[in-house]
């Protein structure tokens, strides 16, 4: 059998809000829309960017990815294109998208909500200064 690859990456912000459906045999189906932008040179020699919009399909997404994508946040996708074609009116359509990986999307934004948890959530990403316990009888001489 010969070698063939099918990949896709890319990173980009989200058009809307993403939408989860389910199939009849209950699996997540979320689609959204994706973003990508690179600036091109004009024939008159000016700077203007391109943006082309990626159809993105993704199976089985947890609940914390799927609460990430939302309208203008920065993602990672990686994933397969896929092409499909059907009827409308007598003509024939075609429909490109990226079926994503099952660990193929990454959120780049950072919420400052999920990182600033409180200390009965198991932990915190915020560090403060430990207690100075000046009833030490041992005083080091580290400068720091």
């Amino acid at each position: 059998m010969a070698f063939s690859l099918n990949k896709v990456q890319l990173i980009g912000n989200l058009g809307k809000d993403a939408e989860t459906s389910f199939t009849t045999s209950n699996l997540a189906v979320t689609k959204f829309s994706v973003a990508t932008t690179r600036g091109k040179k004009t024939k008159d020699g000016n700077w203007e960017n391109e943006t082309t919009w990626h159809n993105i399909v993704a199976f089985g997404l947890n609940d914390f990815i799927k609460d990430q994508l939302k309208r203008g946040a920065k993602v990672y996708v990686e994933g397969r294109l896929d092409y499909q074609q059907y009827e409308k009116d007598g003509q024939t359509k075609y429909y490109t998208s990226i079926i994503a990986d099952s660990n193929g999307i990454i959120p780049l934004d950072r919420k400052e909500s999920n990182y600033s948890g409180s200390s009965d959530s198991g932990g915190s990403f915020t560090e403060s200064a430990p207690a100075q316990d000046d009833t030490s009888e041992e005083k080091d001489d580290l400068p720091f």
